[in-house]
């Protein structure tokens, strides 16, 4: 029941505040959107649209055009619970991207965030 009310929640009130968290420590709408760009496969102007429409949390994360396999990477916690470890692979969605602007928040540079390889790094 919990999940279902975080499903419902308006993007256009969650949106805002994952800007102002990042805002807050310096960051940058454009990092906020290129994040959930990589995350879910949306373009900014999709992002935009939803912000500014009636888009629910939950529609947001299930209508994702091209979710990046590369998400599977994110490990850590949030709100105390580790997100490879939910099960509910719609919430789980949502907090992989709680994970990220969190990462963003506290500084983590943008090629660790989005999992890229280091290109400086020779081979294993």
């Amino acid at each position: 029941m919990k999940n279902e009310r975080i499903y419902a929640m308006s993007f256009s009130k969650i949106y805002p505040l994952l800007v102002a968290k990042a805002e807050k420590k310096g960051h940058t709408i454009e990092e906020v959107n290129k994040i959930i760009c990589w995350l879910t496969g949306y373009a900014t102007e999709d992002i935009s649209y939803a912000a500014n429409h009636s888009t629910t949390y939950g529609e947001f994360f299930q209508h994702a055009p091209a979710k990046n396999p590369n998400r599977r990477q994110i490990k850590g916690s949030v709100c105390g619970v580790r997100v490879e470890a939910i099960e509910d692979p719609l919430l789980q969605e949502i907090r992989y991207l709680d994970k990220l602007i969190d990462e963003l928040a506290k500084g983590r540079p943008m090629d660790k965030i989005l999992r890229e390889p280091n290109i400086h790094e020779g081979p294993s």
